[in-house]
């Protein structure tokens, strides 16, 4: 593993960070509420998508209960979450996302190499069923806006009716705060996880 230092987001390789956390004395009442929220939440902090978020309140107090839910309470077992969290950081470029939940995917359960061949940009061999349904799942509707009717059934056979719609979100959820922090370009905290290259042009 590489010595621990933040990564340039977004596979940006210049240029400062657009939307850092706001100077304690800067913020508005509602602000520092939201902020003192997340603290006090699971998350026990304010980083990744809510610094830039932190613009937004409102947003980001909504975002942040959508947020909850998929990750800490959602249907999904924990091993599909991350995996699906995972493509979706290898996907859009995120290195925020991808550095937090790839150990996250392997302590849950999924196998290294899988991990490791998403990083790569390769498809995983060693998963599942229930995650392959996932990635199948995942892959296609970041391709193609949608899910084909065998993609379909085999992520409703894996998952159910409300497994489907929360997959679903949660592919949502993870493309919107990478996007934001890429457009942010918010930094990953220092790490030893190894990050993303981009994709070969």
């Amino acid at each position: 593993m590489p010595d621990a230092k933040p990564l340039p987001q977004g596979h940006a390789r210049e240029g400062a960070e657009r939307l850092p956390l706001p100077a304690q004395g800067a913020m508005t009442p509602a602000q520092r509420e939201a902020a003192q929220a997340l603290i006090d939440g699971p998350r026990k902090g304010v980083y990744g998508p809510f610094l830039p978020l932190l613009r937004s309140p409102v947003l980001l107090d909504r975002i942040a209960k959508t947020g909850e839910y998929l990750r800490f309470e959602s249907v999904l077992d924990a091993r599909v979450r991350e995996l699906a969290t995972c493509a979706v950081a290898r996907h859009v470029g995120n290195q925020f996302e991808w550095t937090m939940h790839a150990p996250l995917a392997v302590k849950a359960g999924v196998a290294a190499e899988a991990i490791e061949a998403l990083r790569l940009g390769a498809r995983p061999k060693s998963m599942k069923p229930d995650e392959e349904a996932a990635l199948d799942f995942t892959h296609e509707l970041l391709r193609t806006h949608g899910t084909s009717d065998p993609t379909y059934a085999a992520a409703l056979a894996a998952f159910g009716e409300q497994g489907v719609v929360e997959l679903a979100t949660l592919v949502g959820y993870f493309a919107m705060v990478s996007w934001l922090m890429n457009v942010a370009r918010t930094p990953t905290q220092a790490t030893s996880v190894e990050g993303l290259d981009p994709f070969p042009a």
